[in-house]
């Protein structure tokens, strides 16, 4: 049986934290920053933490156990 693959576009854009956690960024940061307003820029600046849901399937995407 031929070795799984790890998925190279989600490899680049989250990342598994020594606990085992998915880290991510948020969306709604490319452009048109003008019309958010500072509070909501700075919140949208900081890593998240994906659900563990999601988190299950990227890791299974990525070959995490």
């Amino acid at each position: 049986m031929p070795k799984k693959k790890t998925h190279k576009g989600l490899k680049k854009r989250v990342k598994v934290t020594a606990s085992g956690k998915v880290k991510s960024h948020t969306s709604f940061m490319g452009h048109l920053m003008s019309g958010k307003n500072a509070k909501r820029r700075r919140k949208l600046g900081r890593s998240i933490v994906i659900a563990d849901v999601y988190a299950n399937v990227m890791k299974e995407m990525l070959n995490q156990d």
